[in-house]
């Protein structure tokens, strides 16, 4: 897991495999993120792609822990903010198991883990091996957009 601002993007360019990472950077640096409608964004095919969400967060025992095994997730703030959670998923507890169709699986919800207040300009990266649990409520539920980009790591 990796947290961090729009400013040092540039730094995580040369992860990955055929410049996936290199084409999100891109796509996160040169889109006029706030003006994109709720949607998917073809990037790269299924190698690299947006969803961009907007939603109302709700109270952080109601979010759900999830992970993927086959892409990373760039989950960036465009406006808003809420809390995202992160543990390691060798310590969580299979609530749903691994939908394939998907590419996602959701622990139950009993790990505090690590969680971490987002704002716009700030983003997590979460990879295969890391448990996330987004759209959690940062106090009180407010209305929040974000891009989630995603890497295909295989």
């Amino acid at each position: 897991m990796i947290f961090d601002e729009k400013k040092n993007l540039d730094f995580y360019r040369s992860l990955g495999v055929d410049g996936r990472y290199a084409k999100a950077v891109d796509f996160l640096q040169n889109t006029d993120l706030s003006a994109l409608e709720p949607g998917k964004y073809e990037i790269d095919g299924k190698n690299v792609y947006a969803n961009v969400t907007a939603y109302t967060t709700i109270p952080w025992e109601e979010a759900k822990y999830e992970a993927h095994e086959h892409y990373t997730d760039i989950q960036y703030v465009i406006e808003g903010s809420e809390v995202m959670t992160y543990a390691p998923v060798h310590e969580m507890t299979v609530k749903t198991p691994y939908n394939p169709d998907k590419d996602v699986v959701f622990f139950e919800n009993t790990t505090p883990g690590l969680q971490i207040v987002t704002k716009a300009d700030q983003y997590l990266i979460f990879n295969p091996w890391d448990a996330h649990k987004p759209k959690a409520a940062d106090k009180e539920p407010a209305p929040i957009k974000k891009v989630i980009v995603k890497i295909k790591e295989d």
